[in-house]
């Protein structure tokens, strides 16, 4: 049984739900931003964003716009990192 080829669009949505849940991320009391365990899952969240959409600008496939939503995603995940980690 293969697993289901999810498509660029639903990679992209995925994605941004993965961002979004870095962002609600509760700062923990102990340590704050600094607090390991948060500093690592808000990373894993937003490095799992980045490789659902990471390929999809290099798809031949891909309609323009779904390559430029990728990458809006990417930005995106990048200005979360700054935002939530600085």
């Amino acid at each position: 049984h293969m697993a289901k080829l999810i498509t660029a669009a639903e990679r992209i949505t995925r994605a941004r739900a993965l961002i979004q849940k870095a962002r609600d991320l509760p700062v923990p009391t102990d340590g704050g931003k600094y607090n390991l365990s948060y500093l690592a899952q808000v990373k894993d969240y937003l490095r799992q964003a980045r490789d659902l959409v990471k390929f999809i600008p290099l798809t031949a496939g891909a309609s323009v716009e779904i390559k430029g939503e990728a990458k809006k995603v990417l930005a995106e995940a990048d200005q979360a990192n700054q935002e939530i980690l600085h």
